[in-house]
């Protein structure tokens, strides 16, 4: 089975074409914003357009307007194409191929840019094993709870702050690292998780 992966809950837009564990081809930028005008082009720039029997999309934690485009986009293909379509996210990503990289680590921490201060923090053991909730925590909190495990993530510059000697590598989620995750972390309904609660609150009743 071919499949589509889109990742864009990050600073990252990334596609990759994935069929039977193996790397087809990708794309990858770090884009910072303007997600929706990067994600088609880098599609159709795949073989065959991108056309695939399965799509995979990130549904975060992360930007809230990037994980919009990339499930929006990921629904209308998977409709156009007739499609299987479920969402992972962001967080086993990072540490799945953190922790192919490293099998010698053990555990490792993700942490992601949350914003407004905080930071996504979750972590894993190898076998790739959640170890804990995700979380949006501040980042003393993060490095209190963590223990001295690697951190990954675009939110380990942030910690580093804290603490200079911390052990790991900044890291952004990448379409192409969805062949290290096993099923059972490719079977998300294909919705938004933001990771925390909305900044914009409904108005009181009068």
């Amino acid at each position: 089975m071919r499949k589509l992966v889109i990742e864009t809950a990050t600073a990252a837009c990334s596609v990759a074409l994935i069929e039977d564990g193996k790397l087809v081809a990708e794309r990858h930028a770090v884009v910072g914003r303007g997600h929706a005008e990067h994600l088609l082009p880098m599609i159709a720039e795949l073989p065959h357009g991108g056309r695939a029997d399965a799509i995979l999309v990130d549904c975060g934690p992360g930007s809230f307007t990037g994980i919009r485009v990339g499930i929006a986009a990921a629904r209308a293909l998977a409709f156009g194409w007739n499609a299987h379509l479920a969402g992972f996210s962001s967080l086993p990503l990072i540490a799945a191929a953190a922790l192919a990289a490293h099998p010698e680590w053990g555990n490792v921490a993700v942490v992601l840019d949350g914003g407004h201060g905080e930071v996504f923090f979750q972590c894993f053991a190898t076998p790739l094993a959640a170890i804990g909730p995700a979380a949006s925590l501040l980042p003393a909190a993060a490095l209190a709870v963590m223990g001295d495990a690697p951190v990954v993530g675009s939110g380990r510059r942030i910690l580093a702050a804290l603490a200079p000697d911390l052990d790991g590598h900044d890291r952004l989620p990448r379409a192409a690292d969805a062949r290290f995750l096993g099923d059972g972390w490719q079977a998300l309904a294909p919705t938004p998780l933001y990771g925390r609660a909305p900044d914009a609150k409904p108005r009181a009743a009068a």
